[in-house]
């Protein structure tokens, strides 16, 4: 699975950055560099405006950062595991390996990033007048106030509105925004019933996320809003936030109902039981000609006296020349058994199809004291929450295939 670039780790917890991070970083770069700034400061030399520019995109950043920290550390004093955080295109996500045990975790957990947001927000503004000195801001000329100003101040009071604006979208009672895991907190302290819940505040997200949609259909053909203004361009910014809310609001309980359909389901009752395997000896040439071509399978366990040894791949063996599989064998191209992601056979399917997503494949071997019991798939999982999954979940899955 493709994370991004790996940022380092902080507490135990890897941080990564996606690609698409970059869109909104030059976005701010360039807005600020090249309009804000210059606009504001015609005294400041072009360099000046965008080092402060590329400043304030990177501390933006970081204070996203201290966002989804303050989740992942709240949230591991209640017992929930938090290994990896990813920065992209829309702020943050701290990334859960499970749902909360208990709606008090959930609560604390999602309530931390808003009020990292906005004690930011307070504090970069209570530098700001610091900074600003005896004369502070003119009320009454807010705009001739602020173009006194120095780098450092400016920087500052752009920074607080900006933490601050974040801090309060995150509290929107919509899922899976921090807002709606609070009202799915409080709900689940009511209901007993996650599932409920979650239904309920996904229902509160996909509301939010048209609401946002439609506002930016208005502005699109010419209207003016408050808060949001006008104009084409952030009215197609603002609907496909919509769009992307609404996308995750419906993920978030397709994968609630996703894990009741599997838990308590053993990986041995759904899994391959006899897979086809290969030899670590066995020349690239004919398991090209043999299992490649008898079986539909895509990875083959590489097993050696019954323990496996690694796993090989169609992809290893097609980017090797037909004129050289002859002289290599499969334990020279093979994922050593060290580095293969494994269930076993005994744990629930829900945590097979968690492992899977976290190791970006479509199929894990079942391993049993160093010996091989099965292959687990992908599509057998579906298939089961297609045919015994909840009927709003199967029809769900049906469309997606």
């Amino acid at each position: 699975m493709d994370r991004g670039i790996r940022l380092g780790s902080v507490a135990g917890i890897e941080v990564h950055m996606d690609w698409s991070l970059l869109v909104i970083f030059l976005l701010i770069l360039v807005s600020l560099g090249a309009v804000s700034f210059p606009a504001l400061h015609p005294q400041w030399s072009p360099a000046t405006s965008w080092l402060v520019a590329f400043v304030a995109a990177v501390l933006f950043f970081t204070s996203v950062f201290l966002h989804e920290l303050s989740h992942a550390l709240v949230g591991r004093a209640y017992g929930i595991t938090v290994r990896r955080i990813t920065l992209f295109i829309f702020g943050g996500l701290a990334h859960m390996e499970d749902e909360p045990r208990h709606w008090r975790g959930e609560l604390f957990m999602a309530g931390a990033g808003p009020l990292t947001s906005l004690a930011l927000g307070a504090g970069f503004l209570v530098l700001g007048v610091l900074g600003a000195g005896p004369e502070g801001l003119d009320p009454e000329r807010p705009r001739e106030s602020l173009a006194r100003l120095g780098p450092v101040t400016t920087l500052l009071f752009w920074l607080g509105p900006v933490n601050i604006i974040l801090g309060v979208f995150n509290l929107v009672p919509g899922f899976p925004l921090d807002g709606g895991r609070m009202l799915r907190a409080v709900m689940w302290g009511m209901t007993g019933s996650l599932r409920r819940a979650t239904r309920w505040a996904s229902r509160a997200g996909q509301g939010f996320a048209w609401l946002l949609i439609l506002s930016g259909v208005t502005m699109i053909l010419g209207a003016r809003l408050p808060v949001f203004g006008g104009g084409p361009i952030n009215g197609l910014w603002l609907a496909f936030i919509g769009w992307f809310l609404n996308t995750a609001a419906l993920a978030s309980y397709r994968q609630i109902l996703v894990r009741e359909a599997l838990h308590d389901v053993p990986v041995q009752r759904l899994m391959q039981a006899d897979p086809v395997t290969v030899s670590p000896g066995m020349s690239l040439r004919d398991l090209a000609e043999g299992p490649f071509r008898e079986s539909a399978q895509r990875v083959f366990p590489v097993v050696e006296e019954g323990r496996l040894v690694g796993l090989v791949g169609r992809p290893e063996v097609r980017e090797r020349d037909p004129e050289e599989r002859e002289g290599l064998r499969v334990a020279e191209i093979m994922v050593p058994e060290e580095r293969v992601a494994r269930v076993r056979l005994r744990q629930d399917a829900q945590e097979a199809m968690r492992e899977l997503a976290r190791a970006g494949v479509n199929q894990l071997p079942v391993v049993e004291d160093g010996r091989l019991r099965g292959l687990i798939r992908r599509k057998d999982l579906l298939h089961w929450l297609v045919v015994y999954g909840d009927p709003e979940l199967a029809a769900a899955l049906e469309r997606d295939t």
